[in-house]
């Protein structure tokens, strides 16, 4: 048995029967099949799961630009230790999120496109860009990621708590 029902003009219901017939006795529950199908014209009423990444990104650009250029390149020096440290925990087989490689280069690279949005705004072709780069990179002062400090710092602590 099968029949055909229009719940709205957006969509169709179609419900079937299927009748098993076999020699046995008890022929177990039966569910009605329910196929919904979608009118060609008729407008999307779920939302997309992409909705909310795209803010989640829009809202971490906005964070991203209201930064200076200075706060940029120090968030990148931090973060590119921190890229360093998990290199490290990983050669040493330590625990950690794989997941953070991936969202700590995406990070970077976010920031990096920021800080060349400017220069192109300020008019600084790709050629001077380029040795602006390598003069910063080399005034770079090799530091310990905030991830090392905050771990020397507990680390202190604990030993302190057990010195008293």
């Amino acid at each position: 048995m099968m029949s055909l029902s229009i719940a709205s003009p957006s969509s169709v219901t179609f419900t079937s029967k299927i009748n098993n017939l076999s020699a046995s006795s008890f022929h177990g529950i039966q569910f009605p099949k329910i196929i919904q199908a979608r009118a060609p014209n008729a407008p999307r009423l779920s939302w997309s799961p992409l909705v909310v990444k795209m803010a989640k990104r829009e809202e971490e650009l906005m964070d991203i630009r209201a930064k200076t250029t200075e706060e940029l390149q120090e968030e990148i020096v931090d973060l590119k230790g921190e890229l360093f440290m998990l290199r490290l925990q990983r050669s040493a087989r330590n625990e950690f999120k794989s997941s953070e490689f991936l969202r700590m280069r995406k990070r970077i690279a976010r920031m990096l496109t920021v800080k060349r949005e400017r220069e192109l705004e300020e008019g600084i072709n790709k050629r001077i860009s380029r040795k602006l780069d390598r003069k910063w990179k080399k005034s770079i002062v090799p530091r310990p990621p905030p991830s090392l400090k905050k771990l020397r710092e507990e680390e202190a602590a604990e030993e302190a708590k057990e010195s008293t």
